[in-house]
Parts: structure tokens; C-alpha cells; sequence
């Protein structure tokens, strides 16, 4: 097959485990012949550089969007949350999980539609596209037609993934254990145990479609958003059919007038704010690829309901009080808002107060500086990362936040991050103000 693109999805368990070995391998080999540069040329390496190098990451993408699931879905975690930690060329390898996913070969999709609809299954088509318009890390995405010319898409997946998630996230764990990277004293099952249940619900497209109808409940009238509808006659546990809705990658906006991406913006990060403080319910995978722009009616369309989860009221409670301690510019309130929501542990709090201190000094005053908020401007970054390296370097302070607020963190992180994407100016502090009730 030419197209580079058509991979098979390694479905059995031997094999995916044999994937993850030859991908320890690489790695390890990697170490060795970095290391062997350095020695050469006089310097003393440490195990950390040695892991962290552009060659690593390629060979960690590569296999990663070769296995899919929840392998490929946990690097793409990675990608959106490592943010000012990773060396930027590594953050930017990594950012390649977003969209490198391969195509299953028609004869294999041939066979999951088979297992799914039945040997006659286009029959049920006037038209069904081979080639897929998307695909991700639990499945990919096709255009179909009716008979009667209604457009569906249909999103079908990836044999064998919902089997090897638990063992997927074992063996990544595994390598991050191996690689040295993860202090022995963090103690990292809770997380690994919230990330194999949310993946689990991720590859349920029956709850998937329950959320879909949700979320379209959730938004019904408004004129800033479209969420498609379930097809169910044609949807299953791994096969979801849905409205197909015409929009361009919300990337595509980077080019567009500053109000057309400032608009844009202020709809998704209210949504958030609603999401949080208003529905009590979030759809927590910010990834790109799950918004869709339509620049003739300047709508968003929403994509992706199987990272959708409830938030529990401990949580949403805690981020009120953060943020109102930030409006409030209260410093003591802000360090134990973030000890109690869980970011700050007592423990790095005990060994690195100096330094925790002044992140939050620093972080106060650049947000909450009167106007309009820039996303561009990044010139409190360095100074933050100058603080941080000092409890970053002492891994006994290492700490895990509670899955909940990770979640949560993780849907505010990434539109963050899409606002400074698109460069965006917005009120920010009106719009968390009015959200939390901030003067009531």
C-alpha cells in the first residue's frame, strides 16, 4: 500500500507488549549512544539528558501512534500538560502525537465494520468513504451517505484497543519507572487507576453518544456552538455515527482578524467557566482536533463527548476559592487554595516556600493586570521556570494532584493554550469575576 498513513493496529497482546519491548530498546540504545557522544567528547552525562533527547522522542511518537489507544492517548496527555516543563524542541516532537496517528488498512477495517454491522454492511450506504477525514488515538473518522442523502460521520475503533487498555497503561508506567524520571516515593497508582477508568469510558461509544446528547441539552438555542447529534440505528460500543457537520481546524483561526479570534476564544473559555461552575459537567480533553470552526457563521463546532465526566462538588468549590483569592489578589488565601485543590502539597510547601512564593507573586501580578489580558505575552514564563526548577530538582517534593483536579486542569490548560495560539486579548478577570460570583 503506498499511502504511509495505512498502518495496522497491533490488536493481539503479544504483540502490543512486543511493541512496548522493542520501543524500551530503542530507547535504551539511544541512552547508550548519547551517552557514548558525551564521553567522547569529555563531558559527564546524566541519565535525565540522556532519556530527554530529540532522537528518544521520535522513536517514544513513532511507536506510540503505530500502537494507538491508550498508549498513543496518554503521550498526547503528555503533549498538552507538559507545557513550560519539557525542553521546547521535546514539547514540540511530542505535539506530533496530536495529529500522527496512521489509518487502519482497509482490509482491517473492512473487518471491525464486519463484526459491527455485518457481512453486507454496504448495503446500508450510498456512499461510505474508505479513506478516513480523521484519525486519533482510540479511532478514526469516515464520511458516509444514506440512501436517502443524509451525511453521517462515522467514527470506528481500532481493533483491540479497549482490550489492552489496562495493559497499555501498565507498560507505560513501566517506562517511565525504567527511565529513572519518576522519583520511587511518588506514589503514582491512584492516577493510574483514574486514567485506565476514563480511557475505559473513552472506548464505550454507547456512553460516548449519552454524553453527545447531553452536552447537546446542555447547549440547546445557543448560537456560539453546534454539538452533532447520535445516529443510533448505526452505533454501537465501537462504532458511533453521527451528524457529519462541515468546519475547518480551529488552527485555521490563527490567520484571522484579531476580534474574529478574541470572539472565538471568549466563547470557548467562558464555556469552560460554564462547564465548571454552571453545568457541574466537562468535556476534559482540550485536544485541537476536537474543535471545529465555521468561518461563515463564525460558529464552533464540538467534537469528542468521551472525555465528558461530571465534576464533583469538592472540586468545583475549590477552584471558586482559588480564584477568588486570585481576583482578590490574596496571597495567603492563593497558597492555601492551591494546597487545598490539591496542586501544592504541605510537604512542598514545608521544603520550598521561598520559591512557591514567588511563583505566586509573580503569577498574581501578570494576571492581574488591568484591561484586556494578552495570551501572547509570555514574559513572566522564565521567571516562574527560574522558581520552579528549584522544586522541580527535588523530586522528594514531588507530588500527584487528586485525579479530579487534574481533569479539570487539564480542559483550563489546554484552552489556555489554544488562546495563546490564536494570540488572543479578552477581559479575563470580568469573565472568571462573573462566573464566581465574585461581589455577590
Amino acid at each position: 500500500m503506498s499511502d504511509p498513513r495505512y498502518r495496522k493496529v497491533p490488536s493481539a497482546r503479544l504483540s502490543r507488549l512486543a511493541s512496548f519491548g522493542q520501543l524500551a530498546g530503542g530507547i535504551a540504545g539511544g541512552v547508550l549512544a548519547e551517552g557514548a557522544r558525551k564521553l567522547a567528547s569529555g563531558e559527564r552525562p546524566r541519565l535525565s539528558d540522556l532519556l530527554l533527547t530529540p532522537a528518544n522522542a521520535v522513536r517514544v511518537t513513532e511507536q506510540l501512534s503505530r500502537l494507538r489507544g491508550a498508549a498513543m492517548k496518554l503521550g498526547q496527555m503528555i503533549s498538552m500538560d507538559a507545557g513550560d516543563v519539557l525542553p521546547a524542541e521535546l514539547t514540540a516532537i511530542l505535539a506530533r502525537l496530536r495529529d500522527a496517528a496512521h489509518f487502519m488498512p482497509p482490509a482491517q477495517l473492512n473487518k471491525v465494520l464486519i463484526a459491527e454491522w455485518g457481512a453486507d454492511w454496504r448495503r446500508k450506504f450510498a456512499h461510505f468513504e474508505a479513506r478516513p477525514i480523521a484519525a486519533a488515538s482510540i479511532g478514526q473518522v469516515h464520511r458516509a451517505t444514506l440512501p436517502d442523502g443524509t451525511l453521517l460521520a462515522i467514527k470506528v475503533q481500532y481493533p483491540g484497543v479497549a482490550d489492552s487498555i489496562d495493559a497499555d497503561v501498565d507498560n507505560v508506567a513501566s517506562l517511565l519507572r525504567m527511565s529513572n524520571l519518576l522519583p520511587s516515593t511518588l506514589d503514582i497508582a491512584p492516577l493510574l487507576i483514574e486514567a485506565k477508568r476514563q480511557l475505559h469510558e473513552e472506548a464505550d461509544y454507547i456512553r460516548e453518544a449519552e454524553q453527545m446528547q447531553r452536552y447537546r441539552q446542555l447547549l440547546d438555542g445557543e448560537s456560539d456552538f453546534i454539538v452533532p447529534s447520535p445516529y443510533p440505528e448505526l452505533s454501537g460500543k465501537r462504532v458511533l455515527a453521527m451528524d457529519f457537520i462541515a468546519g475547518q481546524s480551529i488552527e485555521t483561526l490563527e490567520t484571522a482578524p484579531q476580534d474574529v479570534r478574541d470572539s472565538t476564544m471568549a466563547a470557548l473559555l467562558d464555556l469552560v467557566l460554564r462547564e465548571l461552575f454552571e453545568f457541574g459537567f466537562m468535556q476534559t480533553d482540550p485536544n485541537f482536533a476536537n474543535y471545529r470552526w465555521q468561518p461563515e457563521s463564525g460558529r464552533i463546532v464540538l467534537l469528542d463527548f468521551g472525555a465528558a465526566r461530571a465534576v464533583p462538588e469538592k472540586t468545583v468549590a475549590s477552584y471558586r476559592r482559588l480564584m477568588l483569592a486570585g481576583l482578590a489578589q490574596d496571597h495567603d488565601a492563593l497558597r492555601d487554595a492551591l494546597i487545598e485543590i490539591g496542586f501544592v502539597s504541605p510537604v512542598t510547601l514545608q521544603r520550598h516556600r521561598p520559591a512557591l512564593d514567588g511563583m505566586i507573586d509573580i503569577l498574581m501580578t501578570h494576571l492581574g493586570k488591568p484591561g484586556l489580558f494578552d495570551f501572547a505575552d509570555r514574559s513572566f514564563v522564565d521567571r516562574v521556570r527560574r522558581h520552579a526548577e528549584t522544586i522541580i530538582a527535588d523530586k522528594a517534593a514531588w507530588h500527584v494532584p487528586p485525579a479530579d483536579t487534574l481533569f479539570v486542569q487539564r480542559k483550563v490548560s489546554g484552552t489556555a493554550l489554544l488562546a495563546i495560539r490564536m494570540q488572543a486579548r479578552l477581559p479575563l478577570l470580568e469573565m472568571v469575576a462573573r462566573k464566581v460570583g465574585a461581589g455577590d
